[in-house]
């Protein structure tokens, strides 16, 4: 897999041939996130994994939000002379996307939403992430880290594989404050794009955990029926990080959908 840097921006490109698939990584996280579906797709399909904007070695931009995000990751693909890609975004990756297709649909061959939705936040929830940016602020990246990513896979998960968690959090670990506050903000201020999914032509993919507590399956259950063409996939005992959880299964879903947009 090739790195590109541009103005200190991180981007993993393999360099297989086919089609290209992008796969966004969520908060606190990395291009590390997607290694086994890398791993599967390179066979068939160019994978791009950018590292977003205050993720590793890619500085914070500013003012940081979902739609500059959205126009870092069609920069990257303007840079690659890609005309069309199917764009798969786990959690505010998914954010991410949603804003891209917005922006570009014309590059849209299909959109993932990996444990996503297009939904704002709710007040509650927005409340609750200003709640937690008082925390980081307080009381460091590190405890909130290590309180919060735990959480994000089911319990089943938890219990049989610790060693899974153990590398969540160091990889969150690689995010430091000003990110982690900065996505925070950028979240809670995004707005609602379920018109999104009416509108888009492409296919929609949606993968469910039942455990998932970040983005639970009553929140995205409503959407599935909004685009003109739909993939579901609701997983027992799987929170908020199917593509480790499940990373087989997530495969095959994955290969069958990037396919079916191809057609």
């Amino acid at each position: 897999m090739r790195k590109s840097i541009n103005n200190g921006n991180i981007t993993w490109l393999d360099e297989g041939e086919g089609a290209t698939v992008v796969l966004l990584h969520g908060f606190s996280e990395n291009a590390e996130l997607w290694s086994a579906q890398t791993a599967q797709l390179k066979n068939k399909y160019r994978v791009i994994i950018p590292d977003l904007p205050g993720t590793a070695a890619s500085p914070v931009t500013t003012p940081l939000t979902m739609e500059s995000m959205a126009d870092y990751v069609y920069a990257i693909l303007l840079a690659e002379n890609i005309q069309e890609t199917v764009i798969i975004g786990h959690s505010m990756g998914g954010y991410v996307a949603l804003a891209l297709t917005e922006k570009y649909p014309r590059i849209l061959k299909g959109l993932g939403l990996f444990h996503s939705t297009a939904k704002a936040d709710s007040e509650e929830k927005r409340e609750g992430r200003r709640k937690s940016i008082k925390l980081m602020e307080q009381y460091g990246a590190e405890t909130f880290i290590r309180q919060t990513l735990p959480n994000m896979f089911s319990p089943v998960t938890k219990s049989a594989h610790p060693e899974w968690v153990d590398a969540y959090v160091k990889m969150g670990m690689g995010c430091g404050l000003p990110a982690l506050v900065a996505y925070y903000e950028a979240m809670a201020q995004r707005p609602d794009r379920t018109a999104v999914l009416q509108q888009t032509t492409a296919p929609v993919l949606f993968i469910i955990g039942k455990d998932d507590n970040a983005v639970p399956l009553e929140n995205v259950l409503p959407q599935i029926t909004l685009p003109h063409l739909s993939s579901i996939h609701i997983f027992e005992h799987v929170g908020h990080m199917g593509m480790w959880e499940v990373a087989a299964e997530s495969n095959v879903i994955l290969e069958q959908f990037i396919a079916f947009c191809q057609l």
